[in-house]
């Protein structure tokens, strides 16, 4: 019996240890039959030569401007300002988006024009994570600003601030010059200490043409509280974007009508139904401190010993005095009897009296010679002055060329302008369109005009063209300018 047991125990282990060795056996084979095995293409797969690219990992940082967004292939093109270099860098799910409390944001919350701490992946122009720059700077609806292109110098409100080559200008979503601005433009100004990185048009202007409008020349024209300037023949007036009650009067008649402008385009109001019969005279009385001081109503020096009679309308007033800032400003006229008050301030610079009576006949000598262009320039600096606050277009990327005395751009007027001798300022290019000075017809290109110091509106017109204005700034150097500015771009392009 026990025999018999040992055989059967002998027997399970010699059947154990075949089936071992036949399955060592089985697996050598097979392996052996894989490694022999060629791989084919298929076995490969393709080699799209895609790296996935783990989140949060970069190899270069930059604190630089954004100049464009291009939503629909993810992409946003950076400006670099040190070495004023753009670049542009893709985005993804993976990349992180921050604000400058480190609170997560998303990608429309950037906006052209924003300072921003960036890290990527240079070589493959990938985007890892973008945040406002906790160094940066932002002001919103800026519209009491001074700008000085030949000084490279932006004032807002009181503060001076710098301007660079590489500071970002961008208007209607493209990038733009400092020239493109206009005295109306509201802008966005970002920058960093006192240096300014990037100026962005947030709400632009459009044009206001006016017809049949033969009855209203020589009268006022007033576009809600933005523009007050003087009516002349064939005039067009560059108006922030908006809707606007338009009053315009000549001879104390006149009256009201409705416009919308929008931004680059123009809007022609026919005003010939707006004629009266008769003017209404009404009855100022003026007290002045000074009283020795010296009032002149457009342009014409007026006796305040008594009650003054003017038109219904409105009218530009002066008042001189020997050592007090000279006060320009407009009055309404809209009934039998007012009283106006004015306080003079002491200048630390005084003029004597014969310097302020030969100043004001100049001035009115160019009122007769250049249509009024003087004024008209003072009526746009005025307006912009009164409606600023603190909580203050085509593409042209080739800059403007100028010879003789260079260009910039004040676009708070606040100055009085003054011919300089027989100078002249030239327009070259392009040919053929309408040039208007502040608004007055000036002529076809090739064509010309008297150089008055100060600063002024170039706007440009060509029938089935986009309208184009530029802001320029003439000095009193002895010498004659000339302008080249780009051509004119077509409708739809």
């Amino acid at each position: 019996m026990a025999k018999k047991g040992r055989a059967v125990i002998i027997c399970i282990s010699t059947l154990f240890c075949i089936t071992v060795i036949a399955g060592y056996a089985f697996v050598k084979t097979t392996k052996e039959e894989k490694n022999n095995t060629p791989i084919t293409s298929a076995d490969k797969g393709n080699d799209t030569g895609f790296v996935v690219t783990e989140a949060g990992s970069y190899d270069s940082a930059d604190t630089a401007v954004v100049v464009e967004k291009d939503d629909e292939n993810s992409a946003i093109t950076f400006q670099n300002m040190q070495l004023g270099k753009q670049y542009t860098l893709t985005y993804n799910g993976a990349t992180t988006i921050y604000d400058k409390h480190n609170e997560t944001m998303s990608m429309a919350q950037i906006h052209v024009g924003d300072i921003v701490d960036i890290t990527f992946l240079k070589s493959k122009k990938r985007l890892n994570s973008i945040q406002l720059s906790s160094a940066g700077w932002a002001f919103t609806d800026i519209s009491r600003y001074t700008i000085d292109e030949l000084a490279k110098q932006m004032t807002i409100a009181e503060d001076i601030y710098k301007l660079t080559e590489d500071t970002v200008i961008v208007s209607s979503g493209k990038q733009a010059e400092l020239m493109d601005i206009n005295s109306v433009d509201v802008l966005k100004v970002s920058g960093v200490g006192y240096n300014v990185y990037s100026i962005v048009v947030d709400k632009g202007h459009g044009y206001l043409r006016l017809t049949n409008d033969e009855y209203f020349v020589g009268g006022w024209i007033e576009v809600g509280q933005s523009v007050i300037q003087e009516v002349t023949e064939g005039m067009l007036l560059v108006v922030p974007e908006g809707a606007y009650d338009v009053q315009i009067s000549n001879k104390g008649n006149g009256g009201v009508k409705q416009v919308v402008i929008n931004r680059d385009e123009e809007v022609t109001l026919d005003v010939g139904d707006l004629k009266g019969e008769e003017p209404k005279l009404g009855t100022v009385l003026f007290t002045i401190k000074p009283k020795d001081a010296t009032v002149y109503i457009d342009g014409e020096e007026v006796d305040i010993s008594q009650a003054v009679t003017l038109e219904y309308g409105i009218h530009q007033m002066m008042v001189r005095a020997e050592g007090y800032d000279t006060i320009t400003q407009y009055i309404k006229v809209g009934q039998e009897a007012a009283g106006i008050d004015v306080t003079m301030e002491e200048t630390k610079e005084k003029e004597t009296e014969e310097e302020s009576k030969e100043e004001t006949k100049t001035e009115s000598s160019e009122q007769e010679s250049t249509g009024n262009t003087t004024n008209n320039s003072n009526n746009n600096s005025n307006n912009n002055n009164t409606n600023s606050n603190t909580n203050n277009s085509t593409n042209n990327t080739n800059k403007p060329t100028v010879s003789g005395n260079g260009s910039g751009t004040n676009t708070n007027t606040n100055t009085e302008t003054s011919t300089t001798g027989n100078y002249k300022v030239y327009i070259d290019v392009p040919e053929g369109v309408e040039v208007y000075l502040d608004g007055n017809y000036v002529g076809i290109v090739p064509c010309s005009f008297t150089k008055s110091n100060g600063t002024h509106t170039i706007t440009l017109r060509k029938t089935g063209y986009v309208t184009h204005s530029y802001t320029i700034q003439l000095n009193e150097e002895d010498k004659d300018v000339n302008y080249s500015f780009n051509e004119l771009e077509l409708f739809g392009e």
